[in-house]
């Protein structure tokens, strides 16, 4: 019974931390341009050898 607490909480820790990990990175701005990096390609000065 007592393994099953500790895989519980080892679960729960790994969940807050990419909880953790994945609000850090919305303030940080990871996620605010959706639109230019697909297209981006499409418009490069230099072309491909």
């Amino acid at each position: 019974m007592s393994v099953i607490i500790i895989l519980l909480l080892a679960s729960i820790s790994v969940a807050a931390l990419f909880l953790g990990a994945f609000i850090w990175s919305v303030k940080k701005g990871q996620f605010d341009d959706h639109y230019s990096p697909p297209r981006r390609i499409l418009f490069e000065d230099n072309p491909p050898d």
